[in-house]
């Protein structure tokens, strides 16, 4: 393992993450009344964090919005966040709101009053005021592009940037991914045969766009040229070769 002086730790806030969910996710899946109905590129998200959704004139939906008390939980939507890179178990976050419907300008407004958050380390219950002021991260929707062109192009790359995982952690490795970026870091996939672990290479300070990414990725290359390479993947490589 090379020596760590990263002096940036941070990771994105259990709202902020949230936030990130809802603008990238594609489908929207959506509990009310007992009937489950899924939406594919029909929701918008305001700057507070409500949800629109268009939906057909003939849905369900439009009874619950109007029939439930004002105020009163009616409905969930579930959101799923997954990997853009091809990896066991893709989904890397789940998102849930609870809360109600009304209607406005001929869409459907839904309005939170539970947002609970479940990631790899587990289910969070977020905070609805951080929730509303909360923003995702700068880099969320160029992340899908920029994971798939490090994975497709970059090999070499990620194969270096090995170089700063503790040893350890590749014992029986047989492949790396990038599984995630956002402005605070980068994150790898180590994946064994039966089982698979993340490693979290933090930046050196945040980066807010794609140029200061492209500035933070150099330096963590930078860094892993001047560390040895894992002896666990050097047997790794041997056995292959072999």
């Amino acid at each position: 393992m090379g020596d760590d002086t990263h002096g940036w730790t941070a990771a994105p806030g259990a709202a902020d993450r949230a936030r990130s969910v809802l603008a990238t996710a594609w489908s929207c899946a959506v509990t009310a009344e007992g009937t489950r109905e899924e939406f594919a590129g029909a929701h918008t998200v305001t700057d507070d964090g409500r949800v629109l959704l268009d939906v057909p004139a003939d849905s369900a939906l439009f009874a619950v919005a109007l029939c439930a008390p004002r105020g009163e939980p009616s409905a969930v939507l579930e959101f799923a966040d997954a990997a853009p890179v091809p990896v066991r178990d893709r989904i890397r976050a789940r998102l849930w709101l609870a809360g109600w419907f009304s209607l406005q300008d001929g869409r459907l407004a839904f309005r939170p009053t539970r947002v609970v958050l479940r990631q790899a380390s587990g289910a969070v219950l977020v905070d609805l005021d951080d929730f509303a002021a909360g923003v995702p991260d700068p880099l969320a929707t160029a992340e899908a592009r920029l994971l798939t062109h490090l994975a497709d192009c970059h090999r070499d790359a990620v194969e270096r940037l090995t170089r700063l995982v503790d040893a350890g952690s590749l014992h029986g490795a047989l492949r790396v991914q990038p599984l995630a970026v956002d402005r605070h870091g980068l994150t790898l996939r180590i994946e064994r045969v039966r089982t698979d672990s993340d490693v979290r290479l933090p930046f050196h300070a945040p980066a807010d766009d794609v140029a200061a990414l492209t500035e933070r990725m150099h330096a963590l290359l930078s860094q892993a040229a001047a560390a040895s390479c894992p002896r666990a993947l050097q047997r790794q490589r041997a056995d292959g070769d072999g």
